[in-house]
Parts: structure tokens; C-alpha cells; sequence
């Protein structure tokens, strides 16, 4: 069904790492020392950014790669019902095709009809799945960007970080020195935090086997 996308064409739109949460309060080691000015701005010197690189971020994600799976099969399995409902009907077309000029008018109106309501009924389940996708698509992008969000806001306080970048190709950032990219501890952290969520049992998995439509 070409109205169904997979969350792999959404999520990476989403403004994970556009997150600039200073937590100054409660960091002894740096933000103690940082000096505002009257207008409770940062000075120049006491702004330290750094940036992640999206793409390498989500297809390390174990939490992302999970998701994309699991709703790429209900994706998929979507597909495959319609096609075969598509395929069933197709059949009861070209069978009437073959028998109408041995039915009475009555008797194939009264198929043409149930015809025209089955391919209507088809119709509208396409549409009701397709608009199912996307409310799931939305849910676990709701679910993504609030993990890694929360991740950062932790990650920022701690490190001292004042602005933390989303990298990726189109974007306002052209250049960001080698130094200054988090990817590898941002992933590392975030896939301990997924792993030690999914032995606590804090996280249940997307079911790639939930009915979207009966």
C-alpha cells in the first residue's frame, strides 16, 4: 500500500538532539563556576556545545532499530491482508464476468452490487489502516524523541554541556570539529540505559503481532 510509510521516513525528522537544557543548578564540577550577567545570559566563555550525528545515532539505537522492525512487519502484514482481499475480490469480478450472461437481470444486479459494496468495503479498509500506521508512527516517535530527550537532559547537567547539536546532512550546521561529537557516549549511554529498562521490565517491546484492523 503506497499510503503506508514506515517509521524510518518520520522519526528521522524529529528533533532528538536539537536539545539546549542547561542544568546549572545541582553541577558542582562546572556550572558553579559560571557567571551570569545581569540579564541572567551566559557569558561566551562558559558555553560549551557539542553535537550528535543522527544518522549514526538511530542506526546504533538498539531502542529505534526495535521499533522501525516491529512496526515494518505490522507494516507488512497489513500488506500482505489487503493483497489478499484485493486478490479474492479480483476473483469474484472475473468470475461473475464468465457466469453474468447465465444469470436473470435481478440475479446479477444484486451480485454487481454486493461487488460494488465489497470493493468499497476494501477501499475504506485501506484507508483505515493507512491512517492506522500513522497513529502508531506518531505514538512510537512520541516515544523516541521523549527517551533520547530525557537521556539529554541528564546527559547535559552532567557533562556541562549548554548546547547539544542534531547533525545530519541539510541542517543549519556545516561543520562541527571532531572533538566536539558525543555520537559514540550519547548511543553507548542511551543503549546501557535500554538494556538495564528492558531487564527492570520498565519498557515492554513494540508487538510486531497487534491486530491494526479486523
Amino acid at each position: 500500500m503506497k499510503n503506508l510509510s514506515i517509521i524510518l521516513n518520520v522519526v528521522l525528522t524529529i528533533a532528538v538532539i536539537g536539545l539546549y537544557i542547561l542544568h546549572f543548578n545541582g553541577n558542582t564540577t562546572k556550572t558553579d563556576k559560571i557567571e551570569e550577567s545581569v540579564s541572567g545570559a551566559l557569558m561566551p566563555e562558559d558555553i560549551a556545545i557539542a553535537y550528535i550525528l543522527e544518522d549514526s545515532l538511530l542506526n546504533k539505537y538498539e531502542y529505534f532499530k526495535e521499533l522501525a522492525e516491529a512496526l515494518g512487519k505490522k507494516q507488512k502484514d497489513a500488506e500482505a491482508d489487503y493483497t489478499l482481499k484485493a486478490q479474492g475480490l479480483q476473483k469474484e469480478i472475473e468470475g461473475f464476468q464468465r457466469t453474468a450472461g447465465n444469470m436473470t437481470m435481478a440475479q446479477a444486479r444484486a451480485v454487481e452490487e454486493d461487488l460494488v459494496r465489497k470493493r468499497q468495503n476494501l477501499m475504506m479498509l485501506q484507508e483505515t489502516v493507512g491512517q492506522e500506521m500513522m497513529r502508531e508512527e506518531g505514538q512510537l516517535n512520541l516515544k523516541l524523541y521523549n527517551k533520547i530527550s530525557e537521556f539529554l537532559n541528564s546527559y547535559a547537567a552532567e557533562k556541562g554541556y549548554s548546547l547539544i547539536l542534531n547533525f545530519k546532512r541539510g541542517n543549519a550546521v556545516m561543520y562541527g570539529h571532531a572533538g566536539m561529537d558525543i555520537t559514540t557516549e550519547v548511543l553507548n549511554g542511551l543503549n546501557s540505559q535500554y538494556e538495564a529498562s528492558k531487564s527492570e521490565g520498565s519498557i515492554t517491546p513494540v508487538s510486531a503481532d497487534t491486530t491494526l484492523v479486523k
